[in-house]
């Protein structure tokens, strides 16, 4: 194998070494986001659970307190 041929194949190792530590960067922070988000939608589905009626309506289905 030539000196040439040498030198191409680790450059295009090093490069895709970097890449893949990109990528690995870029999927690291894609997961805390996704985690970040499952929490606050289990904080809201609580609090939607909290506040809803206990019969099961809609709070915009009930009578003013005048009626």
């Amino acid at each position: 194998m030539s000196e040439e041929r040498l030198a191409e194949l680790e450059m295009r190792t090093a490069f895709q070494d970097d890449t893949i530590a990109a990528l690995n960067d870029v999927i690291v922070q894609q997961q805390q986001a996704i985690d970040r988000l499952r929490r606050e939608l289990k904080e809201l589905r609580e609090h939607v659970l909290h506040y809803m009626p206990r019969d099961g309506r809609p709070p915009e289905d009930e009578r003013p307190p005048h009626y």
